[in-house]
């Protein structure tokens, strides 16, 4: 990596010019702003302390010491303190034919160490996946191929919610109200039948609730009150007692909720390694709540309930176990911790769950830590921000959820719609029109969601996320399918050309090293979104090397009105960026067409 060398070379010139020996710590590299000429720059004023001189005098010191020394470094300027370096034209060529056989370019092969584990989905089994569940699972997945990318040997996990008083509201509708309705009999798909008994308890429970209240209870009292709220929790209790008749029916309906999600996952293009079942774990974690209650890491209240008090720790205290003996969620992840590390010894156990739940992992991580496991620290929530649609958001218990297939259906039509009123499918087979839409729907879902920072709230449009201009899936996809293009006209695979170039007799003009520059960045890119958790890292390199290209080609013959070698070589540099395109839209589980 050429900054290292320039690292080293500038410790070298502090000793030979001022004699001093300085730490790497005080050399710092960045790039170089575009308002300037050079490629990267030294930030001068740390390095006065050594010099004894001022910063201009200092940054031509340094300068002239980097170029008679560093065959890479052709120029230099000096901008009030700051010196920046001109890399040489033969560096920047010597590179970009260093990376074209490479298709892995800006991968790290993983060698050995501890897995990271990634947790994300996390589904309730008592509703579909909806537009949250979309933004959880494509942060899920994205990152996990980016730490992958980045080296590192990825689990990725999913935890379905599968038992609870959340999925007995389900039951207990369906089986006061179902008469039997099954997905064959209704037509609906598996999950939304659930669902759509989720909603109806909810919706009963309100009546009873409004009942209740006018009777003079307190809001609070009726919603525990409600009769329905009452079967629902000795439901719950049957189930931990494992009632036959009770375990049937959650079976029955788990299994719906299952099938339903594996058609979702399938079309959204997400997988998992690993999935695990709240139903078969959460008693670990009670067995460990309970042992913790005898070493009095927990209390019990008067009513039997366990507790943890954190008050010393800037927390509160905490629901460990319901007074009827019942888990809670904390209950269910502190021992799904304790099994994952016991099963994996990772370095990092990475929760994607949305920001509301900050709070829940602060008082995990400190659980662990009062249970005396020295790897609490390597629990790391990555929280994100919730998704709203311009309508406002979504709010799942009032049947008003924007479904994760309905949002897909939707992204199909807009890119059939927005695909056919730019004519930009005329020339395709009909057969081949579901395969682009589908690309192109999701791909524009995908960008859109994954372009934001994590941490950012956004306002998801779907219409907006299909448009061929600006910072886009389709924009980023169309150049992909552009380059593609080229080769078709060439009428040779991008590969015959490797050995075409003579490139002593190649000028390249300043566009040119713009993008070669831009491929340079590319692995320090992959590091830095795995170090951040960031796929908007990813993308908003992606949309850059796209611009530029597209900026590009808009300027610069590539096939006609030039030399062959000029040619030739122009072909190359539009293979890899095509390439490096398509690795980084695949780090966001994007697929890229060939023709658009």
């Amino acid at each position: 990596m050429l900054q290292l060398k320039i690292q080293a070379k500038t410790i070298e010139a502090l000793k030979i010019l001022y004699g001093q020996v300085v730490e790497v710590g005080f050399i710092q590299i960045e790039k170089t702003n575009r308002d300037f000429s050079g490629d990267f720059t030294l930030v001068v004023f740390p390095l006065l302390k050594f010099s004894k001189k001022n910063p201009s005098e200092t940054a031509d010191e340094i300068g002239n010491y980097l170029i008679q020394s560093m065959d890479e470094i052709e120029n230099f300027n000096v901008i009030k303190g700051f010196l920046n370096l001109e890399v040489s034209g033969a560096y920047w060529l010597n590179f970009f034919q260093s990376i074209l056989k490479d298709d892995k370019f800006g991968f790290t092969p993983y060698k050995s160490g501890k897995p990271l584990v990634v947790e994300y989905s996390s589904p309730n089994t008592n509703k579909p996946l909806h537009l949250g569940h979309v933004r959880n699972n494509l942060l899920g997945f994205s990152i996990s191929q980016i730490l992958k990318a980045a080296g590192n040997k990825v689990i990725k996990v999913n935890l379905v919610n599968d038992r609870g008083i959340h999925i007995c509201k389900s039951m207990l509708a369906w089986m006061k109200w179902g008469d039997g309705e099954t997905p064959e009999s209704s037509g609906i798909k598996s999950d939304h039948l659930v669902g759509k008994y989720y909603v109806l308890f909810d919706k009963k429970h309100k009546d009873q609730i409004q009942e209740l209240v006018h009777r003079g209870f307190t809001d609070k009292d009726a919603f525990t009150e409600a009769p329905l709220m009452k079967e629902a929790q000795k439901l719950l209790q049957k189930w931990e007692k494992a009632d036959e008749d009770i375990l049937l029916v959650w079976r029955t309906m788990n299994q719906w909720a299952y099938e339903g999600f594996d058609a979702t996952y399938k079309r959204l293009g997400v997988d998992f390694d690993e999935i695990n079942y709240e139903s078969k774990i959460y008693l670990e974690g009670k067995e460990i709540v309970l042992e913790g209650l005898t070493k009095e890491i927990f209390f019990a209240k008067s009513d039997n309930s366990v507790w943890i008090d954190l008050t010393d720790e800037g927390l509160d205290e905490k629901l460990l176990l319901r007074k009827d003996g019942t888990s809670v969620y904390m209950t269910q992840d502190i021992g799904t911790a304790i099994r994952r590390f016991d099963a994996h010894n990772p370095q990092k156990l990475v929760y994607v769950v949305g920001n509301e739940q900050i709070y829940h992992f602060e008082v995990l991580k400190k659980i662990i830590q009062k249970l005396n496991l020295p790897w609490y620290d390597i629990i790391h929530h990555l929280s994100y921000g919730m998704v709203e649609l311009p309508d406002g958001r979504m709010k799942s218990r009032e049947g008003t959820v924007v479904d994760a297939d309905d949002l897909m259906d939707e992204m199909f039509k807009t890119a059939k719609k927005t695909t056919e009123d730019l004519g930009k499918t005329a020339d395709f087979p009909d057969e081949e029109l579901t395969s682009l839409y589908n690309i192109i729907g999701l791909g524009a879902l995908k960008y859109y969601m994954l372009k934001v920072d994590p941490k950012k709230n956004m306002l998801f449009n779907p219409e907006e996320s299909i448009d061929f201009n600006g910072n886009t899936g389709p924009f980023i996809q169309y150049t992909y399918a552009r380059i593609q293009s080229i080769f078709r006209k060439a009428g040779n695979t991008p590969e015959e050309y490797l050995t075409q170039v003579d490139y002593s007799k190649v000028s390249i003009n300043e566009e040119e090293y713009g993008i070669i520059r831009l491929f340079y960045e590319w692995p320090e890119t992959i590091k830095l979104a795995a170090e951040n958790y960031s796929p908007a890292v990813i993308a908003n390199y992606c949309f850059e090397l796209v611009k530029a290209f597209n900026h590009y080609y808009q300027d610069t013959p590539i096939l006609k009105r030039v030399e062959p070698e000029i040619s030739n070589f122009r072909i190359l540099l539009s293979w890899q960026t095509g390439k490096i395109i398509k690795s980084a839209m695949s780090l966001l589980g994007i697929e890229v067409p060939d023709k658009m």
